[in-house]
């Protein structure tokens, strides 16, 4: 039986690009919410709430607000229906809340869903494990159109946490450092430091650099279409809808955990 889903903010960019892969994949597009005041489009079916979406569906995407994720969350732990979550920016707390409802359904919460993104996690944390912080300095560039909210992206900081989980610590542990202006004295040895750039309408490009004193190594990914987070969750989303309650990201949908 095909999959049942279900989009959040489903008139919006990402949307209209989840909308169009979940019929592309042949699952059924059940329909979505929309923020109130929008206008509904024609041959979309509009639900009240988040409550009445995950009734109606087998899993639900949402790419729409940080500050929406814990509620969506809690109505999917209501449901015990599986949640793709990706929206960026969350706040500890508001992860925290994502955590909470996991117990109680299958989510899978990631910095990106393009699967190239997720290789190059996997790849940045096998080098940071190689590379000796004191030796090698790491810096993470990111670029994103100049409507972007959140600096730096979910992305940038899911690469930093994989670089940090490669050196055996963690992100807030290993300490960030962006926002350099003036003179704010010599870099911190065995910190992960940040560069977000907006402008134009950049989909999205990321950069990794570990530098020694004798060499840098670069890794980079680019985004040319927004296509390819929503191939990604869709792929979560039928992946998620036959897990047990947990909290997982892309890596485990992909097989690189």
């Amino acid at each position: 039986m095909a999959l049942r889903i279900g989009i959040i903010g489903i008139t919006g960019r990402m949307g209209q690009l989840l909308a169009r892969e979940v019929e592309a994949v042949g699952a059924i597009l059940v329909g979505g919410t929309i923020r109130p005041g929008s206008a509904a489009q024609s041959g979309i079916t509009i639900l009240a709430d988040a409550d009445a979406l995950f009734a109606a569906s087998d899993a639900v995407i949402d790419f729409s607000h940080a500050h929406a994720a814990s509620t969506h969350a809690a109505a999917a732990a209501r449901a015990q229906k599986a949640f793709i979550l990706g929206s960026s920016g969350l706040s500890t707390a508001e992860e925290a809340a994502v955590a909470e409802a996991a117990q109680h359904a299958p989510i899978v919460y990631a910095a990106n869903f393009a699967p190239g993104v997720n290789i190059m996690f996997a790849i940045a944390e096998r080098m940071a494990a190689a590379l000796p912080p004191e030796q090698y300095d790491a810096e993470i560039v990111e670029m994103h159109h100049r409507q972007k909210v959140d600096a730096p992206s979910g992305t940038a900081i899911g690469l930093g946490r994989a670089v940090a989980r490669g050196r055996g610590t963690t992100l807030e542990a290993a300490g960030r450092e962006s926002g350099r202006d003036g003179h704010n004295g010599a870099r911190g040895t065995g910190t992960i430091g940040f560069a977000a750039l907006r402008g134009g309408q950049v989909v999205g490009e990321h950069t990794l650099i570990f530098a020694a004193g004798s060499e840098h190594i670069t890794l980079g990914h680019r985004s040319f279409d927004r296509a390819s987070y929503a191939v990604g969750a869709v792929r979560a989303a039928h992946w998620a809808a036959a897990q047990p309650a947990g909290l997982y990201d892309m890596k485990d949908v992909l097989g690189i955990g």
